[in-house]
């Protein structure tokens, strides 16, 4: 598995893109349901899931435990990864970083920049290669 991490509009899917010819996309920017990724994976193709933000803001409606909210990720990433050893196919997750900016005001948007950090982290954890991207530069840091 492989991390793209990097601010808003940083290059991030274009990097992915030039490294992946064939992918099939699962996309919260595009309307996509996270637990549907099973159906939006082609055979033969690498398998890129993004938009992780929106869908970690929607669990924090329904969960008032960070912990619980994190569980469920880190279960997921365990998935993907048995899953793209038995597929052979590689999965890339491109994640918004959101931890270098301002402190935000509303308790809301810190309590999701600060889940969306640990889930970043337990990503780049797992992921056997991790790519940092920032004006359309990219840097592997593992």
């Amino acid at each position: 598995m492989q991390l793209v991490i990097g601010g808003a509009f940083s290059g991030k899917r274009k990097i992915v893109k030039e490294t992946n010819v064939l992918c099939s996309w699962v996309s919260a920017y595009q309307g996509d349901r996270l637990e549907d990724w099973e159906t939006h994976w082609l055979h033969g193709t690498t398998l890129v899931i993004e938009g992780w933000e929106k869908w970690i803001a929607d669990e924090l409606t329904t969960s008032e435990n960070n912990d619980d909210i994190r569980s469920v990720y880190k279960v997921l990433f365990q998935t993907l990864l048995e899953e793209e050893q038995r597929r052979k196919s590689k999965i890339v997750l491109i994640i918004l970083e959101m931890g270098k900016g301002i402190v935000p005001l509303q308790k809301k948007d810190r309590r999701l920049r600060d889940i969306a950090g640990w889930i970043a982290q337990d990503a780049a954890q797992l992921s056997d290669q991790v790519v940092y991207v920032w004006n359309g530069l990219s840097r592997s840091l593992k």
